[in-house]
């Protein structure tokens, strides 16, 4: 902003010199181009432009203040004038900062009767437009950043997207589509990122999710090495419930190091355990709950440990669910520990597990006492399989395979010399 004011400043001097201005090839900007030839160009009066020279000097010494005062005491009824003087004070108070009002009241009155010369005239619609802004009067901004492209017949990158912004800010949220598109052609081979953020959160309040889609699938090409576009590619996939495209987009993210955050990466975990990828799943929440990047708490846990059971790692299943046991006092953690170890033979380890998850309280009792059973049966510790299995037999739901159990163990300790 200063570099723009002290621009204007410079060309408001009184021996200001008119520069050639480019114009866009295109029919808007040739019509423009030739009502500027038609255009009058006008001079200060000899008192004016002396009372603006010494205000200028005044300026040019840092003395805003005394600039200033030389120019609020010029009196003139004269047109041109009169807009001159105005368009100078406004600047001086562009300048001198947090006087944004009175910088907006006199530029307005020095472009009104557009009569400034053609390159003060579209400075100061497009520096009143920016001045509008930052007041946050949207509408007042909007209207005079189109008022420099009618005046110019030119077309700005960054002034479609101030105009963008200015409508997302009013929450004319489909007003923001076409000026952003704009922005993004005028910007050419020098993409800017911000056009495209607009675009996609006007889509996504709107819950237009797959015109959303189509802008990040264009944003990813033209800004391969962002990570906000491919992280809400990914999460965008999930909501139109396209989950092969939203693994494939987040798999590629997170091998290109953008996914950071503990949200995007349990995301991912997901999307594999979903997918029928549960290794993977399992694999991704180890490294990361072992790194720290992701909370070692239950919920963690019991999604680690469901996928390394569905990936048939029964041990680290086993290891994982007992962690998670110990970690909230569950019986439910501790029979899954426990059934999981008897699987993997390891004996004494459910044995443990399982009479635990009973201390606490479990819905089907027959079963785990079986379960019980059967692991000191493969320990040979006959006495202790037959008390479980006469408990199991107590429960009408596993009667009929405690029974079956009963004379096995006792032929199998009457066989081995054993006591029961």
């Amino acid at each position: 902003m200063n570099k723009l004011i002290t621009s204007i400043v410079l060309c408001a001097s009184v021996a200001a010199i008119q520069l050639p201005v480019s114009f866009s090839a295109d029919a808007a900007g040739l019509a423009a181009q030739e009502e500027k030839k038609k255009r009058k160009t006008y001079l200060p009066s000899p008192n004016t432009g002396k009372k603006a020279g010494k205000a200028f000097e005044a300026y040019s010494a840092d003395d805003i203040d005394g600039a200033l005062a030389i120019l609020l005491e010029v009196d003139t009824s004269k047109t041109y004038d009169r807009a001159y003087i105005d368009r100078f004070i406004a600047v001086m108070y562009a300048t001198k900062g947090n006087h944004e009002k009175d910088a907006i009241k006199y530029l307005k009155q020095a472009v009104e009767p557009d009569v400034l010369n053609e390159k003060d005239q579209a400075e100061s619609l497009k520096l009143l437009g920016d001045l509008l802004m930052a007041t946050k009067d949207y509408k007042g901004a909007i209207k005079n950043y189109y008022a420099w492209m009618d005046f110019t017949g030119e077309t700005d990158a960054n002034v479609w997207l101030k105009i963008a912004n200015a409508q997302y800010t009013l929450k004319a949220l489909d007003k923001v589509i076409g000026p952003a598109d704009n922005a993004i052609a005028a910007f050419g081979d020098k993409p800017n990122q911000n056009p495209y953020i607009l675009k996609v959160t006007s889509y996504y309040e709107r819950k237009m999710f797959k015109e959303a889609i189509d802008v990040l699938e264009t944003a990813v090409q033209v800004f391969p090495e962002m990570k906000v576009f491919w992280v809400q590619l990914g999460q965008f996939y999930t909501l139109v419930e396209d989950y092969p495209k939203a693994l494939a987009t987040l798999d590629l993210a997170y091998k290109q190091g953008f996914l950071e955050k503990e949200s995007e990466i349990k995301v991912l975990a997901s999307l594999f355990a979903q997918s029928d990828i549960p290794y993977k799943s399992a694999a991704l929440l180890e490294k990361h709950i072992e790194a720290g990047d992701i909370k070692r708490d239950d919920k963690n846990l019991s999604a680690m440990a469901n996928a390394w059971h569905a990936a048939l790692h029964i041990n680290k299943a086993a290891g994982y669910y007992s962690e998670l046991a110990k970690m909230t006092n569950k019986s439910e953690h501790y029979r899954k520990s426990g059934v999981l170890y008897k699987q993997d033979e390891q004996f004494k380890k459910a044995i443990v597990n399982l009479n635990k998850a009973l201390e606490l309280g479990v819905k089907n009792e027959g079963r785990i006492y079986i379960t019980i059973a059967e692991s000191h049966f493969y320990l040979e510790q006959f006495k202790q399989a037959y008390a479980a299995i006469k408990k199991a037999e107590k429960d009408p739901k596993s009667r009929k395979m405690a029974r079956a159990w009963v004379s096995h163990i006792k032929d199998t300790a009457d066989r081995k010399g054993k006591s029961i």
